[in-house]
């Protein structure tokens, strides 16, 4: 049985949603997208809070049916952690496919984040060639993969 995947088009483009409270890091995000020759969509978000208002539609502005999120750990009012435990609660947003980038090398943030099952745990001090083959390696996951459709509620993953 074969299952009908959508060509991309303008309406259902892949967009990324960037949870990143540093201006530098976020200009950084942006210059290897840039240099990647990735012309996606960008959505920026400060923190967590502003990301869920975003996601959840709370604002003016509505939120995309396609996404990748890459997220922050360390932010204020809500950090990366923070954002994953409400994000996999959501049943409308629950099935989300996040990348997380931190600096942090602690054992403890890497399994909470695998915990709260995002699709990839990136360093950022790996800058210059390594955040570009990062940035790559992305873009490459969202050719070859098939997303959940975000408008259908998923169940809970709890945890």
């Amino acid at each position: 049985m074969n299952a009908h995947v959508p060509t991309p088009t303008a309406q259902n483009v892949l967009n990324i949603i960037l949870i990143e409270d540093d201006d530098g890091d976020a200009k950084a995000v942006l210059r290897a997208l840039s240099q990647s020759r990735i012309a996606n969509p960008v959505h920026r978000m400060r923190d967590g809070i502003e990301a869920l208002a975003f996601l959840r539609g709370e604002g003016a502005t509505r939120p995309p049916e396609h996404y990748v999120v890459l997220l922050d750990i360390n932010m204020p009012r809500m950090n990366g952690h923070e954002f994953m435990a409400e994000l996999r609660n959501d049943p409308r947003l629950n099935r989300a496919v996040v990348f997380m980038l931190s600096t942090s090398r602690d054992e403890t943030d890497i399994a909470r984040a695998y915990d709260k099952n995002v699709a990839g745990y990136v360093l950022k001090g790996n800058a210059g060639m390594d955040f570009l083959r990062l940035i790559n390696g992305v873009e490459h996951f969202w050719r070859i993969v098939v997303l959940p459709d975000m408008t259908q509620p998923g169940q809970p993953r709890g945890g």
